[in-house]
């Protein structure tokens, strides 16, 4: 957390044409949620006064999307791109009055870390720019400094061949005082090639008028920008590896490090086992202890300690496994709550459901949740017993110690310590089987 009040604007208005899609850039997924997410989660360590997210290209999709990655967030609109400078022209109304740091980080370049925004919002220049020493500069602006700080930045189609030997180079971040930014901002001009309003003009305007102008730097990882398909695979990649070793470190047990994947927000306590071939969508957290078995997928879920899931598993939003729970292989369950003890051995689906404390779920049993327009709620009391080929048709409930016979359809609710039977009776033909194979044989010869 950062000691400086600091305002964050994050530029989400392009449409990354590279990435070949219909899908604005921010919005494709790494880690499980959307890239802007991971600037929005970087930036909010620093504890921001507020946040601002640029959008332009698509939008309504998101501004949807900030609205559940961070619903304090606010959304300022850029219609036509008009380069980085008028993006941040857009968003600064909405900080009127503020006081403070601001640091513009953008939608595309996920890898940020913490220490750096807070070296950026903490450092005492007016002005901060963001470098990074490049193993291959390549056409990057590079950072002309001196023993008074940032000089300039040198566009590369700019620079002669001493300049463009400096490795040091922009990375497009930028943290500067509010009240100067809002002055400088207002200042830009749009006098080049493209007709567009550049941010990294600030620094040239703010050392002009006597300002202090400073450089940041960190590691070239961190700058990392997305904008093709392939850049976003292997920025996957690398998000995987990080949080694959992370967990390591933390006292987690992976089996098969390689085949287990995490969403940005994952959270996995000490002393779990992970099995080889789990993915973990967005909003998981697996307990201490806890064991996740091979071939499971896990998103907006809650494991706690003792329970094992798996294998060949699906926990979906909403399901919350109490202590010493068993999910075995083929089961799926979607918004419920298991209670402590809680067995669901196999080729289940449990959905909308409350199981009490240490009740047995049968095999093929199924919480029939959905009428066609609505949701329904099944509850099972502690120890109950569903027998095996169960349908519950919601709305219903089972009581403590009930039992359900097998193959039973229950429409009804069943009181404590009672046995449903909801079954058709068995009658049986004798001889009847042995004349129809007959038959069917007779008929297929004739055929």
């Amino acid at each position: 957390m950062s000691e400086t009040p600091v305002a964050l604007i994050v530029l989400a208005a392009g449409q990354g044409s590279r990435m070949q899609s219909d899908l604005p850039k921010v919005l494709h997924r790494l880690g499980g949620v959307p890239l802007v997410g991971h600037a929005l989660a970087a930036g909010r360590r620093l504890d921001p006064a507020q946040v601002i997210v640029v959008a332009g290209h698509g939008a309504e999709s998101v501004s949807a999307a900030v609205a559940k990655l961070d619903p304090e967030a606010q959304i300022a609109l850029q219609p036509e791109q008009l380069g980085t400078g008028h993006a941040v022209a857009q968003a600064l109304p909405l900080i009127e009055g503020f006081e403070g740091r601001v640091i513009v980080l953008y939608g595309d370049t996920p890898f940020i870390g913490e220490d750096t925004l807070t070296a950026l919002a903490d450092h005492p220049a007016d002005v901060i720019v963001l470098g990074f020493e490049a193993a291959d500069p390549g056409r990057y602006g590079r950072l002309v400094t001196g023993p008074e700080g940032l000089e300039r930045i040198v566009e590369y189609k700019d620079a002669d061949e001493a300049t463009r030997a400096i490795r040091l180079v922009n990375s497009g971040v930028l943290a500067a005082d509010a009240a100067l930014l809002r002055r400088f901002v207002a200042q830009l001009g749009n006098d080049n090639a493209a007709g567009e309003y550049y941010l990294t003009d600030v620094p040239g305007l703010a050392r002009a008028a006597g300002h202090r102008v400073e450089v940041v730097t960190c590691d070239e990882a961190e700058t990392l920008g997305i904008n093709t398909r392939t850049e976003l695979s292997e920025a996957e990649a690398l998000f995987q590896t990080r949080a694959r070793q992370r967990a390591l470190e933390d006292g987690v047990t992976m089996s098969d490090p390689a085949t287990v994947w995490f969403a940005l927000d994952t959270v996995i306590g000490r002393d779990a086992i992970i099995g080889q071939n789990v993915v973990f969508g967005p909003g998981v957290t697996v307990e201490s202890g806890a064991e996740i078995l091979p071939f499971c997928h896990l998103e907006g879920c809650h494991v706690s300690s003792g329970a094992t899931v798996g294998p060949f598993a699906r926990l979906r939003p909403g399901a919350e496994l109490g202590g010493d729970v068993h999910v075995g292989n083929f089961v799926e369950i979607k918004n419920s709550v298991l209670d402590e003890g809680v067995k669901v051995g196999h080729l289940t689906y449990l959905g909308d459901a409350e199981i009490g404390k240490a009740t047995n779920i049968g095999a093929g049993t199924v919480t029939c949740n959905y009428d066609g327009v609505s949701k329904h709620r099944t509850r099972i009391g502690a120890n109950a017993f569903i027998g095996s080929d169960t349908m519950l048709v919601a709305p219903v409930s089972v009581g403590a110690r009930a039992m359900t016979g097998s193959g039973s359809v229950i429409t009804m609710d069943v009181p404590d310590d009672a046995l449903a039977l909801g079954r058709a009776p068995q009658v049986n033909k004798p001889g009847l089987a042995t004349r129809l194979m007959e038959a069917l044989r007779l008929r297929k010869g004739k055929a």
